[in-house]
């Protein structure tokens, strides 16, 4: 097929041709959509100085960071080797944010050792590094701010019964060790959730941290973590960003007049930068008639996109490979040895054996939570730059499944 008849293009290039080139399954992104979203971004915040963290766990590939940083973006990281792939990808340790969630003081020395910014998240975490580090090096503090906002309770992170951060209601025992071991605390840190669809969330966390910020007269930064809302189908309520960032800015700018000095305004988005940018493309295998609805069998399953399973999340599909058939209903299901529903009664143009589909906002949280269950491998990822898709991953292959298996000799031995 030429690439003009091709419905579904990525900078002019055809979906079809690209899985053609390098196999199904496949995940796909487009740079220029990654870049579009940084700028949009730049541009909401336009009157604060504003720092960009890209949460690498949304989308790690170490290509994708070389992108972002030649963008200007720094990186926020939660754990060592995610911060290990920052570094190989040109970031400079002091431009990553490391904020862990209750892991080994052993990655914490890691962390320091690196020369990352640390991002404390609990009162023990803040006692040891008090005990063992004293006054040598800085850190910010994750406040928990009771606030339950943000979409399915699985990404809902600032509430009072969530694991992350220290309450706010712990202030007083915060300060008390903060001066106890003379810790530097250069930033104050909040992320209450995702998806959010206005401003109101991260203004009542501002509140938070500026009354916070009365305890600690060194502050560089402040870190209003994300949680911006994107559009998975048409019609979705997105994020207002243009109304987001007059209304933060406007907050952020007079308690920096309140405060004293301008401070750096942080933002650690993920899924607005990445999510729109990925498609996960796969082959129709089968089609299954039962008595109450018609089963597309594809070539892949909650192992490459588990996202609809754990957190009912919808992905517009695309018939590539017939976008003008006749509308059916179907069902679209994986071929996993479980429940591995895609999506459920959905509309698509008539699908036939071997077409091509499209899952949209793939880019975010796709791969990344990918696995090898029912040792299947993990599909390769192409990156559409200027026009031109290059490979950044490799496809897994069976020596990739067994690689780090170890054959115990004994257990060779025959037995009756």
């Amino acid at each position: 097929m030429q690439l003009h008849n091709q419905v579904y293009q990525i900078q002019g290039v055809g979906v079809l041709d690209i899985a053609g080139q390098f196999g199904l399954p496949l995940y796909v992104y487009d740079a220029d959509k990654i870049i579009e979203k940084v700028n949009l971004l730049r541009s909401s915040f336009s009157g604060v100085n504003l720092k960009i963290k890209y949460a690498a766990k949304a989308l790690t590939n170490i290509s994708i960071l070389r992108l972002l940083r030649q963008q200007g973006v720094d990186l926020d990281v939660v754990s060592v080797n995610e911060a290990r792939m920052g570094l190989i990808a040109g970031f400079e340790s002091q431009q990553i944010m490391y904020t862990p969630s209750g892991v080994s003081f052993a990655e914490i020395e890691e962390a320091i050792e690196l020369g990352l910014q640390l991002n404390v998240d609990s009162l023990a975490l803040l006692e040891y590094v008090g005990r063992q580090y004293g006054s040598a090096v800085p850190v910010s503090i994750r406040i928990n701010p009771h606030i339950a906002e943000g979409g399915n309770i699985k990404i809902q992170t600032g509430h009072a019964d969530s694991k992350f951060g220290i309450s706010i209601l712990y202030r007083a025992r915060i300060k008390a060790l903060v001066e106890q071991y003379q810790i530097p605390v250069v930033g104050l840190h909040i992320h209450t959730g995702s998806d959010f669809k206005n401003a109101s969330a991260f203004l009542r966390g501002a509140e938070v941290l500026f009354e916070l910020a009365a305890d600690y007269p060194d502050l560089r930064f402040m870190d209003f973590g994300s949680g911006f809302k994107v559009a998975y189908r048409a019609g979705d309520h997105v994020t207002d960003l243009a109304d987001l960032g007059s209304q933060v800015s406007a907050a952020f700018a007079a308690f920096c007049r309140q405060y004293g000095r301008e401070l750096e305004l942080w933002f650690e988005p993920g899924k607005l930068l990445v999510s729109e940018c990925g498609s996960l493309l796969v082959q129709t295998n089968v089609l299954k008639e039962n008595p109450t609805r018609t089963f597309v069998h594809v070539d892949s399953g909650l192992n490459h996109l588990i996202r609809p399973m754990m957190y009912d999340a919808w992905h517009d599909i695309v018939n590539v490979s017939n976008p003008a058939g006749e509308e059916k209903n179907y069902t679209v299901v994986g071929y996993i040895c479980e429940t591995d529903t895609f999506a459920t009664d959905r509309s698509l143009p008539e699908v036939r054996p071997g077409d091509v589909l499209a899952f949209k906002n793939a880019g975010a949280y796709g791969y990344m939570m990918a696995s090898t269950y029912n040792s299947r491998p993990r599909p390769a990822e192409v990156l559409v730059y200027e026009g031109q898709p290059y490979l950044i991953r490799r496809r897994d292959t069976f020596d990739d499944l067994i690689r780090n298996q170890v054959d115990v000799p004994v257990l060779n031995a025959v037995t009756v």
